[in-house]
């Protein structure tokens, strides 16, 4: 395959006409197998190559997509703001007992 790379493509059907060039295959059911594979390496290759050079782009780095200080001080802000509403397991029973209260009340 390697002496003959560019006379294969993405196309079954071409590359089934390419196969007859090159080679002589008399079954039809090797020769349509030989092209399928021939067809699938070749899609396969183009994929990894694409997704290589995707890679490639995605990972350069890009400063605006860094975090700014502003964007550093928000996200403190809102983990300080966290740690506030966190409630120890008797002030939930308060909280739901109270709640209990209240609603008998209404009722």
């Amino acid at each position: 395959m390697n002496d003959h790379k560019s006379k294969f493509g993405e196309d079954f059907v071409d590359n089934k006409k390419a196969l007859n060039q090159v080679s002589i295959i008399r079954s039809k059911g090797l020769k349509n197998k030989v092209a399928g594979y021939i067809t699938r390496f070749i899609k396969k290759q183009i994929r990894e190559e694409k997704f290589k050079r995707d890679r490639s782009t995605y990972d350069s780095p890009k400063t605006d997509e860094q975090e700014s200080p502003l964007d550093i001080a928000e996200s403190e802000e809102i983990s300080e703001t966290a740690e506030e509403i966190t409630l120890t397991n008797d002030e939930v029973e308060t909280i739901v007992s109270t709640k209990e209260s209240v609603e008998d009340k209404t009722e």
